[in-house]
């Protein structure tokens, strides 16, 4: 029988060193990432290079076996593996599963060694992404002992196990098939199906490698409400000892995906309703224990999402788990994401590969995702073979499940690319970088006109909130109060078409993304409807508990906003219960009822109100008071900025630095103005081009081609001057506050049109 030994604890860690001698450094415990601190910090300087891991293997320690294999559930992103010196393995992908035959090879006192690599390269994705690259052995590392007749350990990192449940009415058919070394005559292998309460279905015992179960009144996994599962262990028998032995859960289940109707489960219609998830979290980064996974499951499933999309790279095998107990609709895919590499393709296979043979069983995933925004720079004749190749190799490996893209806003309608997956989604931000709210619902309506036969997602939506409040909010203010108002707003257009087949909010958690500077805080990204901590649910997170969760709740918005200067104040109320009645200090106002679960409230501010919202049995509290200045505690002030929009000169009738790219090109002479600042952007992204080719460790940045596509330009024309300066952070680029007072001065002489005075 198989033995799992965890060889996490006692590593020897030494930073920035590919050198297998060295042997001063820092003891570690696994899961661990050199960049939990420099990888959030914001500056986009996080270090990425080679580091060492070190560890003694005693094999008096180990159990006894003919084979040992190294296995290591996630090195970021490249990785080498010695013992004793001697050099036994490459792999490349930070994301997966890979093993390591150590067979024959470890002494009486070993030495083990593994050098991971996180450095830029042409070759390994991602490497432009606007998320960190967290460097390091960042999963559990174990040693699995086996007999030499055992299940393939060495077929991309997957258990040896390929189970595929067929519904057929009432009842299934469930094919298992193995990978194992060549068995003797004198070997057999023993099938057994088992139910959740792991009470035996049925066996099969049989010399052949695949095998077929007719499953009567199969009980079916019905996402959320039924996630019904079961077992499935193979055992390896010779003369009536068990040689070896692998297990998985299963479920049984169809589905389709039709272009009106949306998402059907089981013959009936299902809508995707749910959220985006990266794996890091504040002062962790990626490397997460078991209760961080489980934590977060149970704040998805308190949203009341249907459907998760797994972005941007394999996850964690323990949190595939919890998706299939839960019932939850799962996207997963691979890090081909932002930037086509012409000598990427091969890894582009492999992390596939890795991707279907590690994941074929759970019930959980039904959609495999090709790439993420690929096409930003435009898609050629290379990009569109990579991704043939890529949906046929899913085809080959998997006959039961669709292929999908995420396609970045500025991806034409017609697009090759589109035609070449199962169904497609789209990464949408209008209202947030640029455009408005009003034009998401609109826009998928032409989309599915164009284009009636392609069931359309939205894979991405969102803006980014922070502990700012205003009873003003504005597109780009970052205030939890701006988030509430886009996400009611897209809740109404988006859930209201069906033939949406799934709909993914960027993001459930705030995540780490060094290389961005804005917010008022940075090397973070805000969009997440919870903090990156998981500490604080923004009001946001409620307008979709309202909508999606069954549970009853009452949820007054803007607790975090108490100093307010008007004289009547706008109160909001979440709530999945028929009617909301709100008192204050101790009076009722009134009872609304809402269709759209958003119940909506004026207040008198008069000092110091304490307000309560009552549904039925249940109440939330809060407290408003009565300021005669706005309380610049609220306001945005970007860390580390040269400038902050309140200090920026206005003059009445004139541009300046806080007006949006859109308005300054309605003039001729603005038009001017910011063909001029494109030069300037493109020397400085030139000029850290050069600095990048000569060789830095640091994280290499966020590289974006402005020449590559106009409707990149046209996104842009959403922010504000100033705010596209502090983005540009996120593309290594910068601007002095003498260069940005110049430019104002430069704005301030051009006059606005009367439109727009």
């Amino acid at each position: 029988m198989r033995n799992i030994i965890k060889l996490n604890e006692n590593w020897l860690f030494v930073k920035d060193c590919a050198d297998i001698s060295v042997r001063e450094g820092v003891n570690v415990t696994l899961p661990h990432t050199w960049n939990a601190e420099d990888g959030q910090d914001g500056g986009n300087d996080y270090f990425r290079g080679s580091c060492l891991y070190v560890k003694t293997l005693k094999k008096a320690d180990l159990p006894a076996a003919d084979c040992y294999y190294l296995e290591i559930r996630g090195a970021n992103s490249s990785a080498d593996v010695y013992l004793d010196g001697a050099k036994l393995a490459h792999h490349d992908g930070g994301y997966s599963t890979w093993r390591v035959d150590l067979s024959g090879k470890i002494g009486e006192e070993s030495t083990l060694a593994i050098v991971v690599d996180n450095a830029p390269n042409d070759t390994v994705y991602p490497q432009m992404a606007d998320f960190t690259f967290y460097g390091g052995l960042y999963r559990d590392v174990n040693l699995i002992a086996v007999n030499k007749t055992h299940f393939d350990l060495e077929y991309f990192g997957g258990n040896g196990l390929k189970i595929t449940p067929a519904v057929e009415g009432k009842d299934a058919k469930v094919e298992v098939e193995v990978y194992t070394t060549p068995l003797s005559d004198t070997q057999k292998l023993i099938y057994t199906i088992y139910d959740k309460d792991e009470k035996e279905v049925q066996k099969i015992e049989s010399t052949d490698k695949k095998v077929v179960f007719d499953l009567k009144d199969v009980h079916l996994w019905q996402g959320r409400p039924d996630p019904y599962l079961y077992c499935c262990e193979v055992e390896i028998e010779e003369n009536g000892v068990i040689l070896d032995n692998v297990c998985s859960r299963f479920g049984c289940r169809s589905f389709r995906i039709d272009p009106d109707n949306g998402f059907i489960l089981n013959g009936k219609e299902y809508p995707l309703r749910g959220v985006s998830r990266h794996q890091d979290r504040l002062g962790v980064g990626n490397a997460l224990l078991p209760e961080h996974h489980a934590e977060d499951i149970d704040l998805i499933m308190e949203v009341g999402a249907t459907t998760i999309r797994l972005a941007h790279y394999q996850h964690d095998q323990y949190f595939y788990d919890l998706c299939d107990e839960k019932g939850l609709v799962i996207w997963a895919e691979i890090p081909y994401i932002s930037k086509h590499l012409p000598g990427g393709r091969g890894n582009t296979i492999s992390q596939m590969k890795e991707l279907i043979t590690q994941n074929y069983n759970h019930a959980s995933i039904f959609i495999w995702g090709l790439s993420n925004e690929i096409s930003i720079g435009g898609s050629d004749d290379d990009l569109l073979e990579n991704h043939r190749i890529l949906n046929d190799l899913v085809h080959e490996m998997d006959k039961t499940r669709l292929t999908t893209i995420a396609a970045v806003s500025m991806c034409k309608m017609d697009d090759p690319y589109l035609l070449i997956p199962d169904v497609v989604s789209y990464n949408h931000y209008f209202g947030w970088y640029g455009g408005d709210v009003s034009m998401n619902g609109p826009w998928f309506d032409k989309f599915h006109q164009m284009h009636p036969t392609i069931p359309v997602g939205i894979s991405e939506y969102g803006c980014e909130a922070l502990n700012w409040h205003t009873s003003d909010p504005k597109q780009g203010d970052y205030t939890e109060e701006y988030q509430a108002y886009y996400h009611e707003e897209l809740i109404k257009q988006l859930f209201s078409r069906k033939y949406i087949w799934a709909t993914h909010v960027w993001n459930m958690f705030d995540f780490g993304a060094d290389a961005r500077a804005e917010g008022g805080e940075n090397g973070q990204n805000h969009k997440g409807l919870v903090t990156m901590d998981r500490k604080y649910k923004k009001d946001s997170f409620y307008a979709y508990k309202a909508w999606l969760s069954d549970d009853p709740f009452v949820h007054l918005c803007g607790k975090r906003y108490v100093d307010r200067v008007e004289d009547v104040t706008k109160v909001t109320v979440y709530s999945n219960q028929p009617e909301v009645e709100l008192f204050v200090n101790g009076k009722s106002i009134g009872k609304k009822t809402a269709p759209d679960h958003f119940f909506y409230f004026d207040v008198k501010n008069e000092g110091e109100t304490t307000i309560v919202a009552k549904a039925g049995d249940l109440s939330d509290e809060g407290k408003i008071r009565k300021v005669a200045e706005r309380n610049m505690d609220y306001v945005l002030k970007e860390v580390g900025a040269v400038l902050n929009w309140f200090d920026v000169v206005e003059v009445e009738g004139r541009y300046s630095l806080n007006d949006k790219i859109s308005d300054i090109m309605q003039s001729k002479r603005g038009k001017l103005w910011f063909l001029s600042l494109g030069l300037k952007l493109k020397k400085k992204m030139d000029a850290n081009k050069k600095e990048k080719a000569a060789g830095d460790k640091k994280s290499g940045g966020f590289d974006v081609d402005l020449k590559s596509d106009g409707g990149l330009m046209e996104m842009m024309g959403g922010f504000t001057v100033l705010r596209l300066s502090s983005m540009m952070g996120m593309m290594n680029i910068s601007f002095t506050k003498e260069e940005l007072l110049k430019l104002n001065k430069q704005l301030n002489r051009i006059r606005k049109p009367k439109n727009l005075k």
